[in-house]
């Protein structure tokens, strides 16, 4: 069978029109072995993550408005899919919505030194693909597209690790092939079509997991790899990649071809427009990567392969707002050593921070982070495995650093990565803006900048 992977990010469905053409384009494909991929409708997983905090926080009054809203939204998009008030979508998706007020009315029970904000984080979180599915099945076989729902937990199994699990490739592989196989043969051998959820997976203990925000894409790409898929879609809201955030740099250009070198070195450095443990599955197994425009899908879009060699001819541009960069220095001016950087990095790691660049001289180290939100700087210390920014804050990370260490930092500065530079595109992206850091190799440039 000659397999193809498609998925769609939230943005994709975010309404009744984005739903309905999800549907137009899988029409194409009836007959043809396609596994689907969806992630939860619009900001969905942003409004579950509010649900959270005031789940944590215990405050039941702004919870259950922020759950209402989240009901609301969905009732609005069901009843005008499905007009009928008997339709089963209703049944279905009311059912998820009892799930999720059970799941967060038992927090109640607990002491706040009890709650594991990682392990709940994936159970309530993960809802917002649960019902998107739901949706978007019963569509498709209103609109004639007859598709199989599966439970992404039964197919891709983790480990333990909430919120960042690890996929064990030895079980799901073998499962993932067994129960799709023959769906994906359809009842007449014609080829069938089958819908998942991205994002998430089942753990060892049976539990919910989470491969990562934004990891929608990375659960396609263990499909594919499984399956030995043919190909991949990503099904965007732009044409293809672009060289640059068309929302903030006029002009962007899109790039026809990419090599996965170059796709795994834009999504280390913070490209949006692919998850970062996406392309290695797709690459080992040499399967081709589209990213295309689900506005447009007739476009060519973007194709992402093995190549020996290839040419970028414009720079790409990759940024980061809100972030922090901090300068540390022994109190006693002596050389920065590796006793120092192991210190500084155990600092971090405690606090489960990323460090998106980092620049060290002989007495100074320095470091780019991601901000913090507003609300974790009065961090919540009671819950246990903190998530990044969560239970921790920059001052604590500051206060920490300052036992042993001097310590500068600059907070909402934006962090430009630029692939295949030249002095254009540095003058570009540094005009009227102070330049706090800058950093270069042969073919990577990333500038700290500041306002003057």
């Amino acid at each position: 069978m000659q397999i193809k992977v498609f998925k769609f990010g939230g943005a994709s469905v975010n309404n009744p029109s984005g739903v309905r053409n999800v549907a137009a384009i899988l029409k194409r494909y009836v007959n043809q072995p396609l596994v689907v991929v969806v992630s939860a409708m619009g900001k969905t997983t942003n409004a579950l993550e509010e649900v959270l905090n005031h789940y944590l926080t215990r405050d039941p009054i702004p919870m259950i408005e922020a759950f209402e809203r989240i009901r609301d939204y969905h009732s609005a998009i069901l009843h005008e899919l499905f007009p009928e008030p008997d339709h089963p979508v209703f049944g279905e998706v009311g059912s998820l919505f009892d799930q999720l007020r059970g799941t967060i009315r038992k927090g109640h029970l607990f002491n706040n030194e009890s709650i594991d904000y990682n392990f709940e984080y994936d159970q309530i979180v993960s809802f917002g693909e649960l019902i998107s599915s739901a949706i978007i099945h019963h569509y498709l076989l209103r609109a004639g597209i007859p598709a199989y729902q599966v439970d992404a937990r039964e197919l891709i199994r983790t480990d333990g690790s909430y919120r960042e699990a690890r996929v064990d490739w030895e079980i799901t592989e073998p499962v993932i092939r067994e129960r799709l196989s023959g769906l994906l043969a359809g009842h007449d051998g014609k080829g069938g079509i089958v819908l998942t959820q991205g994002f998430i997976a089942g753990g060892p203990d049976g539990n919910t997991t989470t491969l990562g925000r934004e990891g929608s894409d990375y659960s396609a790409a263990i499909f594919a790899h499984a399956l030995r898929a043919d190909e991949m879609t990503i099904w965007k809201d732009v044409p293809g990649v672009m060289n640059a955030d068309p929302k903030w740099l006029k002009n962007a250009r899109k790039i026809d071809l990419l090599s996965f070198r170059e796709a795994i070195e834009l999504a280390y450095f913070g490209a949006s427009v692919i998850h970062p443990k996406t392309i290695k599955p797709l690459e080992n197994a040499n399967i081709i990567l589209y990213v295309k425009s689900f506005r447009k899908p007739d476009l060519a879009g973007t194709v992402i392969r093995n190549m020996d060699s290839w040419k970028i001819s414009v720079p790409i541009y990759i940024r980061k707002q809100n972030q922090v960069l901090i300068s540390v220095s022994p109190r006693d001016f002596s050389f920065i050593v590796e006793e120092n950087l192991s210190n500084i990095f155990m600092i971090l790691a405690k606090h489960r921070v990323k460090v998106n660049v980092m620049q060290n001289s002989a007495i100074s180290f320095s470091i780019c982070i991601d901000g913090f939100p507003v609300e974790t700087h009065q961090s919540v210390e009671t819950h246990r495995g903190a998530s990044p920014h969560r239970g921790a804050s920059l001052p604590k990370i500051i206060t920490e650093l300052r036992k042993d260490y001097m310590v500068r930092y600059n907070e909402n500065v934006e962090l430009y990565t630029i692939r295949h530079y030249n002095q254009r595109a540095i003058n570009r992206i540094t005009k009227n803006k102070t330049v706090l850091l800058e950093q270069k190799t042969r073919g990577t440039v990333h500038l700290i900048l500041g306002m003057i």
